[in-house]
């Protein structure tokens, strides 16, 4: 059973959720908040697998709950997916480096949210169809166009093939499209890539892709 927190300011949202994933025998909600200051503390006393967590709340926002749950969190404990528009947040990079380990959009369907709810449980961080590349739109518009130096130096390391696979995911492409591009299997696919995470550092795969992209490797 996965144990679900979902965290916005919108109850309707919430309940629209709840709804949602109620309908996977796999999925228990356990808590919720409608702020960041309830998510710090409901997480606290729910302890959840995965947290869904708005972004644009009264108080302290998403970002900063994200940062003290994480202060307080055992590293392996609650996988953190943020749940977006991101055509309006403006600190998606701030919320990986808070800890955040994948984005989901608002938009996505019922289908996606549960799939990506049990990739992100099962470590793999989760970004949703079309989540990659407005995170590129992302971090083009609000940072400087010149790459990172220090994170650059970090993808120095990488085998040509992992290099590869980072520009893909960079740009992009599933794990699938990567596969059938390179002409190699997912599992391999999967494999370069968290190679690739635990060269430069990266938590997860969302984290990969911020990383790749400040470092200049915006795909192909």
């Amino acid at each position: 059973m996965i144990r679900i927190m979902l965290v916005d300011d919108q109850e309707m949202i919430l309940a629209g959720l709840r709804a949602i994933l109620e309908t996977d025998p796999e999925i228990e909600v356990v808590a919720q908040a409608v702020d960041g200051i309830g998510a710090v503390r409901e997480w606290a006393a729910a302890r959840p697998d995965v947290m869904l967590m708005d972004l644009r709340m009264p108080g302290i926002d998403g970002v900063e709950a994200i940062r003290r749950i994480r202060q307080m969190a055992e590293p392996s404990e609650t996988q953190i997916v943020v749940l977006t528009t991101f055509d309006e947040d403006t600190n998606v990079i701030a919320a990986i480096q808070a800890g955040a380990g994948g984005f989901l959009s608002k938009g996505v369907s019922p289908r996606e949210l549960i799939a990506g709810i049990k990739e992100a449980h099962a470590g793999r961080g989760t970004l949703s169809p079309g989540a990659t590349a407005a995170l590129i739109r992302h971090v083009v518009t609000n940072t400087a166009p010149a790459p990172d130096k220090q994170l650059k130096r970090l993808f120095t390391g990488l085998t040509p093939r992992e290099h590869d696979v980072v520009r893909a995911l960079a740009g992009g492409l599933t794990y699938s499209d990567i596969a059938t591009e390179l002409s190699i299997s997912r599992f391999t696919a999967k494999t370069h890539a968290a190679n690739a995470m635990a060269k430069v550092g990266a938590r997860d795969r969302a984290q990969l892709v911020a990383f790749a992209i400040r470092a200049g490797l915006r795909g192909p």
